[in-house]
């Protein structure tokens, strides 16, 4: 087991930053994050708030593989993305995806707490308007939908051409009954959750419930963690974001430059649903494509959006818990 980086080291170089979302997301006007540098460059250190510390620790020692270590080689030099629409009023989404510059796959938030299948259906439809019929739609309902919900949705939803509809619902046994029940309607089910939220992340696709992964590099420990997934799954990936700061996009981008094949626009456009980054020039796409490479933070970004005294110390206080899981063995 490689040694992990001293706690001191660690902490000494920690920034937390508080930046303003262009719209609200995962019911959050803010997006916390905590950056760390460490030899090979800066990384990201930013589980949603609600994880507890076994699973945080996981997305900690993403951040210090990437921070303390090289990455594996890239095979190609630049990902390109796809738009990310919320669960918006189809009134919305075009000026959501306005902020997408060039993407030509956009992907849906379905499934909304306090919403109805009608406001779905009414997103997808705007969004299919806004793209044509050349653009690409998958749809995230985020584990939202037992099955019977998840067939009916996807029926009235299968009129906008889906290219897949991810993690339907929550359960590996789930999935696999929705995919089974949608084998002739031409809907590939797409596993998130079921990946990086798993004891075992590879019970997915054992059990035949998807045909095709999303992983992300924080919440699977890393862009090598993630490239075994992918190799042992034997099933195509896509590389997706927690709506991370641009630093953490390049994490992600990083594993999409280093899967060995790619077929589908990544995940990894989402700053442009920030109102504000750590970088002077934001990881958010040109042209429907974000480069590959390590980025440093701005230090008057650093210090405009750093977050206020109790947050920082709520964050450090986290580094220090789910180093000491680390230290244990717990990722």
């Amino acid at each position: 087991m490689t040694p992990l980086p001293p706690l001191d080291d660690i902490l000494g170089t920690a920034r937390v930053v508080s930046l303003p979302l262009a719209t609200r997301f995962r019911g959050v006007d803010h997006r916390e994050a905590a950056l760390i540098e460490g030899p090979e460059g800066w990384a990201e250190f930013s589980p949603f708030l609600e994880y507890d510390d076994a699973e945080a620790a996981t997305w900690l020692a993403a951040a210090l593989d990437f921070a303390w270590h090289p990455q594996p080689q890239p095979h190609r030099a630049e990902i390109a993305v796809n738009a990310t629409v919320p669960a918006v009023p189809a009134d919305r989404v075009a000026e959501v995806l306005a902020r997408f510059d060039g993407c030509r796959t956009a992907k849906v938030k379905v499934a909304e707490r306090g919403q109805t299948r009608a406001d779905d259906v009414a997103r997808v439809r705007a969004v299919r308007a806004a793209m044509g019929p050349e653009g690409r739609i998958r749809v995230d309902a985020n584990g939202g939908w037992n099955v019977d919900e998840a067939e009916h949705a996807l029926h009235e939803l299968a009129e906008f051409d889906l290219e897949y509809a991810e993690q339907p619902c929550a359960t590996v046994e789930e999935l696999a009954e929705i995919r089974a029940r949608l084998h002739d309607w031409d809907i590939p089910i797409a596993a998130d959750e079921s990946v990086r939220k798993a004891a075992d992340p590879l019970a997915v696709a054992r059990a035949g419930a998807a045909d095709l992964l999303v992983v992300k590099a924080q919440p699977l420990g890393g862009v090598r963690r993630a490239l075994e997934i992918v190799a042992e799954a034997g099933l195509p990936a896509v590389v997706s974001s927690a709506l991370d700061t641009s630093i953490g996009l390049s994490q992600g981008a990083a594993l999409a430059a280093a899967l060995p094949s790619l077929e589908f626009d990544c995940g990894l456009g989402t700053a442009s649903l920030l109102a504000a980054d750590v970088v002077t020039e934001p990881l958010a796409p040109r042209g429907g494509v974000i480069p590959v490479g390590r980025l440093t933070p701005d230090a008057a970004l650093l210090d405009r959006h750093a977050a206020a005294d109790d947050r920082r110390a709520w964050w450090l206080d986290r580094i220090r818990r789910c180093h000491a899981v680390l230290e244990r063995g717990g990722a």
